[in-house]
Formats: C-alpha cells, sequence, structure tokens
C-alpha cells in the first residue's frame, strides 16, 4: 500500500459541525462545449478545472475537502499516477479522504475519469 501521506490523502476525515455540499462527479467536459480531450492526462486536467470551479461555487478551498471518489475505467499503476500526480498539486497539501474505483464504463463511452466530493462548509 502506497504511503497515504506522499500521495495526498488521508485514512480517516473528521470535519467540524457544519453544512456539507456533496458535489457531483465531475467529468472532463468542457466549459465551452468543447470536445471531450482524447487522453487520460488532459481529462484530468479538465476535471481538476471542473472541481475548482464547484470549490470556488461554494466559496470553498481543497483543504476544505472531507472525501473524495474517483471513478476510472482504466484503473492500473500508471493510470493511477497520472491522476494522482495532478490530483495531489490541486489539493496543494489537503489530505482528503480518498477511494479510487475502477469501472467498466461512465456516463459516456470517451469519458475515463470523474470524480466527486464531499465539502465540509463552515457553520
Amino acid at each position: 500500500m502506497p504511503d497515504a501521506g506522499r500521495v495526498g490523502y488521508s485514512q480517516i476525515s473528521v470535519t467540524p459541525p457544519g453544512p456539507l455540499a456533496f458535489v457531483s462527479g465531475q467529468v472532463p467536459w468542457q466549459r465551452d462545449g468543447g470536445a471531450v480531450p482524447a487522453d487520460l492526462d488532459e481529462q484530468t486536467d479538465s476535471v481538476i478545472e471542473n472541481l475548482s470551479h464547484a470549490l470556488a461555487a461554494l466559496d470553498a478551498g481543497p483543504e476544505q475537502i472531507a472525501q473524495m471518489r474517483i471513478y476510472m475505467t482504466e484503473l492500473r499503476p500508471e493510470t493511477q499516477g497520472i491522476v494522482m500526480t495532478r490530483l495531489a498539486a490541486f489539493l496543494n497539501g489537503a489530505q482528503p479522504s480518498l477511494t479510487g474505483i475502477g469501472v467498466s464504463v461512465l456516463a459516456e463511452p470517451e469519458l475515463q475519469l470523474e470524480i466527486e466530493m464531499i465539502v465540509s462548509l463552515p457553520a
């Protein structure tokens, strides 16, 4: 098992009392309606951009993410490395609980990645 601190997540997250925001899975759909990127590198960047927009809409930051679920169609060590490297940079030291789930297909055939979040908001 990889060192959780090294890859940017925690086994357990405890949040202060207050409301929770449940953010639906973000996929690499483009805000301008453009085509979904073909490769996982670009899809990951697009998903993280969409996660950032969701956090901004909540007036929250990565440190307020309590839990993340990552769904990938090709969950292998090398693809996990692509996603986790970029996700660790996005989290900027925050360590939410994190679960990676391999799936056979997402909402559309070209989608390779989807990430959902639970965000703890101030009371």
